[in-house]
């Protein structure tokens, strides 16, 4: 059972702590990605699982066995790197099958291995050439053929699609996904882009400055945010943040601005209570908005000022100005609306988010 288990898990570089009192586990089979900006902790936190970097405090488990000191030859994982990290003076064959050479298997092992990984990345025709005759995604699945054929308890990929261009990230977002199921191995991947976490993880870990943020499924971080930084890092186009205050009215709560006045929708108008009078921020997602219509709840409409309009087939993102805030809409594709133009966005009551402006926590 390769289960993954960190534990008040630290790293420093000196003044710099990257990684702090991480808390985690990864359960058997299961596909988990850690994901942030740049800077965050996410590659380190995987590198000291990998054995390639120490730990400063805290301990790293596998199957139940602390690995802190094994090195990471013992630890039973495969890495996938972001720069495939192929030799370039053996065959496919040879790079996929060197590390079982190194461990002394037995040739007709080797080469069942291989030619079982290569067959499940559609790669047979490929063993015999060098890797500067591959494109960059032909060298990927070599990478992966690599880690495939040592049958780990867990994989590890640092960025492994970085370097592909933006079609082929696609595919090979699909194929890794495919390939997963059907091996059902124990998975930690590092990126720092939203959607590969979202489509990819069966659970995605958000990091910033080396804390972890949020733990959850995918649908359960784009829902339901713990803070105002989760709530812009998941979710394309980002979501909208304007600072508003809370005033009470007829036994209502109303979220104010310069060029927006908003009720708060009833469910959260007893939470919010204890903020009435007070600076908070309100954030709503551009698919949440619209263009009002003759039926909309007029205490949700605000007028908005169109600034550009970006037509991308499936959608208009509309650029909007409201006071002196900016917001972004997207709207149906048959929409009419024009720069310059002042129209009214309606607000989805059942997905307004309003976080504290002193904590940045979800209210």
């Amino acid at each position: 059972m390769a289960r993954v288990a960190m534990r008040s898990l630290n790293k420093k570089y000196d003044e710099v702590h990257a990684v702090i009192d991480v808390n985690l586990d990864i359960h058997d089979q299961e596909f988990v990605v850690l994901v942030g900006p740049s800077g965050c902790g996410k590659t380190t936190t995987l590198r000291m699982v990998a054995g390639l970097e120490s730990i400063t405090s805290g301990h790293i488990s596998i199957d139940e066995k602390i690995v802190n000191e094994l090195p990471p030859m013992d630890r039973d994982i495969a890495m996938v790197f972001q720069n495939y990290a192929l030799y370039p003076h053996m065959s496919v064959y040879d790079n996929m099958a060197f590390g079982l050479k190194m461990r002394k298997f037995d040739k007709p092992e080797i080469a069942t291995r291989v030619r079982e990984a290569a067959e499940i990345l559609g790669i047979q025709q490929l063993l015999h050439r060098k890797p500067r005759q591959l494109s960059g995604g032909q060298r990927q699945r070599v990478a992966l053929g690599r880690a495939i054929v040592r049958h780990p308890q867990v994989f590890l990929f640092d960025e492994p699609l970085s370097n592909l261009d933006a079609k082929l990230r696609v595919q090979m977002r699909v194929e890794l996904k495919k390939l997963h199921e059907r091996l059902g191995t124990t998975a930690i991947y590092v990126t720092h882009d939203q959607v590969e976490a979202m489509t990819l993880g069966d659970r995605v870990v958000v990091m910033k400055d080396g804390l972890v943020q949020q733990v959850g499924d995918p649908m359960e971080l784009y829902n339901e945010p713990a803070n105002r930084f989760v709530a812009g890092f998941i979710g394309s186009p980002a979501m909208n943040f304007i600072d508003v205050r809370l005033t009470g009215e007829n036994g209502g709560l109303w979220a104010e601005s310069e060029g927006m006045r908003i009720k708060v929708p009833a469910p959260l108008t007893e939470r919010l209570g204890p903020h009435a009078g007070k600076a908070t921020t309100l954030g709503v997602r551009p698919e949440d908005l619209r263009i009002a219509g003759d039926g909309d709840d007029q205490d949700l409409c605000f007028p908005a000022t169109v600034e550009v309009v970006e037509r991308l087939g499936s959608e208009i993102l509309l650029d909007v100005a409201v006071g002196p805030a900016t917001m972004v809409a997207s709207v149906e594709p048959t929409a009419t609306a024009k720069v310059h133009e002042v129209l009214r966005l309606a607000v989805n009551p059942a997905r307004v988010h309003f976080f504290d402006n002193e904590t940045e926590a979800a209210i």
